[in-house]
C-alpha cells in the first residue's frame, strides 16, 4: 500500500535513541495506589526534615562556631543557603502537586456516553466556537488541527480559522500557503456535508415513525446500525487515504479518525446485538444515538483575516489575532472603505450588516499544531455545565505529547510536556490553575469581565487575552482569578499538541516561556492585597504554586549558574543537602517511568536543563528589560518546519563554555582535594557534553557557530530611500487632514 511505504520513508530520518512506539498513553489516568500515595507523603516529610536539619547544622557550624567571620564569607554563605532554599522550595512544589494529582486520579470516574448524550439531545441552546489562531502555518498542519476540531460531538459546533498571515505575501512559498490555509475550511465542510445530510435525513425520518410508540422497532434499530457502520466505514477510507509522513501523522490517523471509529463501531455491534436479541431501546435512546453521529458530521466554519481591517488590531502576536474576533462576536457589523483602508464598523439604525458575527456562550482557543480527542468539547462543557461551577471561566486538558518523536531532543521535550502535564492537575487540587493556551473552553462572559478597552492611534481596541507579555494565557489567569473566577484542569488525556523537534525552535519555544514571569508576579502580588481586602485571601498552597509557577525559572536558572561557575566553600554541600533533593529526583524518576518514559530519562533531562540554561536566562532578563522600560516584548512564534531551524550562536557558545569550565573546576578542585565540588563538576561536564552530542550535535553546532559569526561581521548595506510623489488624494485630505503639518516642520 501507498500509506505504508511513505511510513517507513518517514522513518528513515528518525535518530538513535528517539522513541520508537506512537502509542499515546491511555485516556484515564491510571489510579494510583495507596502505598504510592503514601510514600508520597513520606518523600514530602523527608524533604522537610532534611533542610530542617541541613539549615539548623549549617547556622550553628559556618555562624555560630565560626570565630573567624569576614564579610566575604557572610555573603557567600547567605547566597549559597538562598540558593539552595529555593530549589528545595522548587523540588517541594513538585512533591505537593503530584501528591494533589493522584489525589484527583483517585476521585475521577468518567462520566457515561448514555448521561451524556442525554443531557445534551435536550434542547441544548448553547453553542461553542472554535477559534484556530494561525500565522503561515503549513496547510496540512491547520488541516489536522480543523478535522480534530470539526469532529467534536457537540449540538451547536462553530469552527473559525484566524488566519493571521500578511494578506499580500512577498514570496510564492507565503502565498502557496495562504491560499491553501483559506481553502481548508470549505474543503472540509463540504466534505462532511454528504454523511450529515444523510443521517440528518435517517434521524427525521426515525422521529416520524415514533408517535406513540414505547419500544423501538426492529428494522429502525437495524437502520440505525447500518448508518453507524457507514459512519465507520467513512471515517477508516478518510484514514486510510490520509498521507502519513510524521508521527503527528499518525496520531492523527490512529487516534482521531480511527479513535472515532473504534468508539463508533462498538455503538454498532451493540445495535447488531439487539437486534439479534431482540432487546428493548426506547425511541428517545435511537433519538439521541442519531443526534450523535448528525452531531459529529455537522459543523459551521469560516476563515477570518483581522489584517485585512484597518479598525482591528495590528498587533503581530496570538492574543490579539484571538482578542481581535472576539470583540466582534454577537456584534452586526459593516464593512466600509475609508482612506486608511477597509474597516469594520457596527450598523447604524436602518442598515444591512454586511456580516453578522456569531456569539456564543462558550469559546474554545486551539492552536494550530494541536488536536483534540473526539468528546472534549462534549465533557469539558458537560463539566462546566453541573451544579456549583458557575464561577468556572476556563476548563482544559493540559495537552500531552505525540508519540514515536523521531529525534532525541523531541522525546525529552516531550517527556517534560508530559510530567507537565500531572502537574498541571495537581495545580487544580490546589485551586491554582493556570491557563494553558493550547487549547481550552471559556465562558465568555468570563472574557468580558477581564476586557479592557484601549486605543491604538483610531482604532478600538478591546483586550480580553492580555499581550503585554508573550505569556499571555498565564497573566490572563491572574486577571480572572481578581474577578472571583476560577479554572480547572480536566483529569483526562483529550489534547496533544507538538514538541519542537529541535534546539532551534525549542530555543524560541522556552525563551518565550521564561520571558513574562517575573512581570506577572507583581499583579499576582497587587491581587493577593486586594482579595485579602475583599475578604476573598488566596490561600498559602495557591499561593506557593503560583508563585514557583511564575518565578521558578528565573530562581533555578540564577541559582544553578551560581552553582555551576562560583567556587562555594566545600563545606556548604552536606549530605543535608542530598537527603532533602532526593526524593524529588526519585519522585521525578518514577513519574517519568509511570508515563512511558525510562527513569534513566531523569539525567537527559538535567543535561537537557543544563543546555537551555542560557535561553532561560536570556528570557528572565528579558522581564527585568521590559519592566524597567515599561515596554512590550515582540511575540516570536514556535517554528514549525521540516527542516532544522538554526540556533543563534550565545545559546550553541555557551554549553561548550560551560563544558570546558567544569572541567577545569573539576582538575582544580581535585588538586585542592575539594571531593564534593570535584564530583559535580566532573558530572556537569559529563551529562552537558552529552546533551550537545544528542541534542545539538557537533556539526550543527560548528554551523551555527560559524553562520553566527559570519552575520555578526558582515553589515548589511542600506539602500537610501527614494523619494516618492505626493500621491495623496482628496479622500485622504477629508479624512486625516493635513498630514504633512504633523511630520514637517514649515518656515513661517
Amino acid at each position: 500500500m501507498r500509506k505504508t511505504a511513505e511510513h517507513k520513508s518517514a522513518r528513515q530520518g528518525r535518530q538513535w535513541g528517539a522513541e520508537t512506539s506512537t502509542q499515546p498513553l491511555s485516556i484515564m489516568h491510571t489510579k494510583p495506589s495507596g502505598r504510592r500515595i503514601i510514600l508520597g507523603y513520606i518523600a514530602m516529610v523527608c524533604t522537610v526534615i532534611s533542610y530542617i536539619v541541613y539549615m539548623v547544622t549549617m547556622i550553628l557550624t559556618m555562624f555560630v562556631n565560626n570565630p573567624d567571620i569576614t564579610l566575604r564569607f557572610v555573603i557567600e554563605d547567605v547566597l549559597y543557603l538562598v540558593i539552595v532554599t529555593t530549589l528545595i522550595f522548587s523540588a517541594m512544589v513538585y512533591l505537593v502537586t503530584r501528591q494533589g494529582a493522584m489525589r484527583r486520579f483517585l476521585t475521577h470516574e468518567r462520566v457515561p456516553r448514555a448521561i451524556l448524550d442525554e443531557y445534551f439531545s435536550h434542547q441544548y441552546d448553547k453553542g461553542i466556537t472554535v477559534l484556530i489562531p494561525s500565522y503561515v502555518e503549513q496547510p496540512k498542519v491547520v488541516e489536522k488541527t480543523i478535522w480534530s476540531a470539526a469532529l467534536q460531538e457537540f449540538p451547536d459546533l462553530a469552527i473559525v480559522l484566524l488566519i493571521d498571515d500578511p494578506p499580500h505575501p512577498k514570496n510564492d512559498e507565503n502565498r502557496r500557503i495562504l491560499e491553501a490555509c483559506r481553502a481548508l475550511m470549505p474543503s472540509v465542510i463540504d466534505e462532511l456535508s454528504k454523511p450529515a445530510e444523510r443521517f440528518r435525513q435517517h434521524r427525521d425520518e426515525a422521529a416520524a415513525t415514533f408517535k406513540d410508540q414505547v419500544r423501538a422497532r426492529r428494522s429502525t434499530i437495524a437502520r440505525c446500525a447500518d448508518d453507524y457502520r457507514a459512519a465507520v466505514r467513512w471515517l477508516d477510507a478518510k484514514a486510510d487515504y490520509w498521507n502519513v509522513e510524521d508521527h503527528t501523522d499518525e496520531f492523527f490517523c490512529n487516534q482521531v479518525l480511527r479513535g472515532l471509529a473504534r468508539d463508533l463501531r462498538q455503538t454498532e455491534e451493540a445495535l447488531n446485538d439487539a437486534v439479534n436479541q431482540r432487546g428493548f431501546i426506547s425511541p428517545e435512546r435511537i433519538i439521541q444515538l442519531y443526534n450523535r453521529l448528525v452531531w459529529i458530521f455537522t459543523v459551521k466554519g469560516w476563515s477570518f483575516e483581522r489584517k485585512q481591517y484597518a479598525s482591528l488590531s495590528q498587533e503581530g502576536n496570538k492574543a490579539m489575532n484571538l482578542n481581535s474576533f472576539i470583540g466582534l462576536m454577537g456584534h452586526h457589523v459593516k464593512r466600509e472603505e475609508t482612506a486608511d483602508g477597509v474597516i469594520l464598523r457596527d450598523v447604524r439604525p436602518g442598515e444591512v450588516p454586511d456580516f453578522v458575527m456569531r456569539d456564543s456562550e462558550y469559546v474554545l482557543t486551539l492552536d494550530a499544531d494541536s488536536m483534540l480527542l473526539r468528546d472534549y468539547c462534549l465533557r469539558l462543557v458537560y463539566q462546566l455545565e453541573q451544579p456549583g461551577n458557575e464561577h468556572v471561566a476556563v476548563i482544559q486538558t493540559p495537552y500531552s505529547s505525540y508519540r514515536g518523536a523521531p529525534t532525541r531532543i523531541e522525546r525529552i521535550a516531550a517527556a517534560t510536556t508530559d510530567i507537565q502535564h500531572v502537574l498541571h492537575q495537581g495545580m487544580t487540587y490546589y485551586d491554582a490553575t493556570f491557563w494553558v493556551g493550547a487549547n481550552a473552553v471559556i465562558r465568555k462572559r468570563a472574557l468580558d469581565d477581564i476586557c479592557v478597552v484601549s486605543t491604538e492611534g483610531s482604532r478600538t481596541v478591546r483586550t480580553y487575552i492580555q499581550d503585554r507579555t508573550v505569556i499571555e494565557d498565564t497573566e490572563s489567569s491572574v486577571d480572572l482569578g481578581y474577578y472571583g473566577w476560577h479554572l480547572v484542569n480536566y483529569p483526562e488525556r483529550l489534547s496533544y499538541s507538538s514538541t519542537p523537534p529541535d534546539f532551534g525552535s525549542l530555543v524560541v519555544q522556552r525563551r518565550r516561556w521564561a520571558n513574562g514571569g517575573l512581570l506577572i508576579i507583581g499583579k499576582f502580588f497587587r491581587i493577593v492585597r486586594a482579595r485579602r481586602r475583599q475578604g476573598n485571601p488566596v490561600r498559602l498552597g495557591e499561593w506557593c504554586l503560583r508563585v514557583n509557577y511564575m518565578a521558578s525559572i528565573a530562581w533555578s536558572s540564577f541559582g544553578l549558574m551560581f552553582l555551576l561557575a562560583y567556587p562555594f566553600d566545600q563545606r556548604l554541600l552536606s549530605p543535608w543537602v542530598v537527603a532533602a533533593s532526593l526524593p524529588y529526583f526519585t519522585a521525578y524518576a518514577n513519574d517519568l517511568k509511570a508515563n512511558g518514559y525510562k527513569r534513566t530519562d531523569i539525567f537527559r533531562i538535567y543535561g537537557f536543563n543544563i543546555v537551555l540554561l542560557t535561553v532561560n536566562l536570556a528570557g528572565t532578563l528579558k522581564s527585568i528589560q521590559q519592566g524597567m522600560t515599561n515596554t512590550k516584548i515582540p511575540f516570536v512564534r514556535t517554528p514549525k518546519v521540516s527542516n532544522r531551524t538554526a540556533s543563534p550562536p550565545l545559546y550553541v557558545v555557551m554549553p561548550w563554555l560551560i563544558v570546558v569550565f567544569s572541567c577545569f573546576v573539576l582538575y582544580a578542585d581535585y588538586l585542592s582535594a575539594n571531593w564534593g565540588n570535584a564530583i559535580f563538576a566532573g558530572f556537569n561536564a559529563v551529562v552537558t557534553l552529552w546533551a550537545l552530542v544528542s541534542y545539538i550535535g557537533i556539526w550543527h553546532s560548528i554551523q551555527d557557530m560559524v553562520v553566527g559569526l559570519v552575520r555578526w561581521f558582515f553589515v548589511p548595506i542600506k539602500q537610501p530611500k527614494t523619494g516618492k510623489p505626493d500621491d495623496s488624494s482628496w479622500k485622504d485630505a477629508l479624512y486625516f487632514g493635513d498630514r504633512k503639518m504633523i511630520y514637517e516642520s514649515r518656515p513661517v
